[in-house]
Parts: C-alpha cells; sequence; structure tokens
C-alpha cells in the first residue's frame, strides 16, 4: 500500500512542488496583510524566507541547474540554506521566537535529513528497489511542507511540538503574534 502511494505521489511531483510554492506564496501574502497593524512582523519575515527558498529550489529544478551532481543533495543544500537564514534572521530581529519558527526549524531539518537519506539510497548505494524510506520521504517530506506553510498563515502550535518541547525544558510559550 505504501509503495502505491509512493509512486502516485512521485507522478504527480512536479504539480504538487509548484501547489506547496504557492502555497508559501499564499501565506508570505497573508502575512503581508496582517503584518501593517502589528508590531511583531517576524512571521511574516519567516513566511519570505520560505517563499524565497521554495521558489528558488522550484526554478532550479525547472531549468535543471544543478550545485553538485545530486537531486536529492541540492534539495537538502537549499534546505541547510533556508535553516541558516531562518536562524540568522531570528537571531537579529531580536524578537520572541514564533510558533512558526520552531516549526520551520523542525521540517526543514526533517526534509533535508530525507533527501540526504534519499541521495545516499540512490547515488551512494545504487539502490533502485522500493523500500519503506521511500515511502517515508514521499508522505515526509510533503506532509512536512504542507504542515509548515499551514503554521505559517494561522502560527498556531497545530502538533503540540512547541508545547512539547516547554514542558520538556520547562520553558514559557512562545507568542503568537
Amino acid at each position: 500500500m505504501l509503495e502505491h502511494a509512493t509512486l502516485m505521489l512521485g507522478s504527480i511531483n512536479a504539480h504538487l512542488s509548484i501547489f506547496i510554492t504557492w502555497f508559501f506564496a499564499v501565506a508570505f501574502l497573508y502575512n503581508l496583510t496582517i503584518s501593517i497593524n502589528v508590531k511583531n512582523r517576524s512571521v511574516m519575515f519567516l513566511s519570505l524566507i520560505m517563499m524565497v527558498s521554495y521558489t528558488l529550489t522550484l526554478i532550479m529544478r525547472k531549468a535543471q541547474l544543478m550545485i553538485t551532481t545530486s537531486f536529492y543533495l541540492d534539495f537538502a543544500l537549499s534546505d541547510v540554506v533556508a535553516i541558516f537564514a531562518i536562524v540568522t534572521f531570528s537571531h537579529f530581529y531580536k524578537a520572541p521566537y514564533s510558533i512558526a519558527y520552531y516549526y520551520l526549524i523542525l521540517g526543514l531539518s526533517l526534509n533535508a535529513m530525507l533527501f540526504l537519506v534519499m541521495h545516499y539510497d540512490y547515488a551512494v548505494s545504487a539502490n533502485y528497489d522500493y523500500w519503506w524510506g521511500w515511502g517515508l520521504y514521499a508522505i515526509g517530506q510533503v506532509s512536512s511542507d504542507i504542515i509548515m506553510a499551514l503554521v505559517l498563515i494561522i502560527n498556531k502550535d497545530i502538533l503540540g511540538l512547541v508545547k512539547l518541547k516547554n514542558a520538556v525544558l520547562n520553558r514559557k510559550t512562545p507568542v503568537a503574534r
């Protein structure tokens, strides 16, 4: 069953990547409009970083501009650059970390790890036979992207990850907006 879901996601991958990039653009435009009367605009800037990152990655993919010899390694590097941009921006913005910040860092880290696993599987191991890691990659990467874009729009702890982090580290909750 997971193999069929993976093959289905693979067949619509080009359309899905455009949809997810569009979803990040909508998140940015939404946050831009609501940031007019808000003092803390960190979520708007985070959504701008994500929109630019995913748009550039989509353009790289469509134009077949590769930094390395591996498609998956390029995407992992793109996610690492986005994480660096988010952390750098949040450090210099001097506002409390938003809920979206934590979801973006976790989601991009998960995506980068999944891309690295796929790079190892294809480029290093030369494995072309289906295994459960492909299904995890297909479903995990798409789910992570959709959750990140959704959290950028609503800026709520929908999975309880920030609440769990605060309970483990015994800290206060981040500011919503």
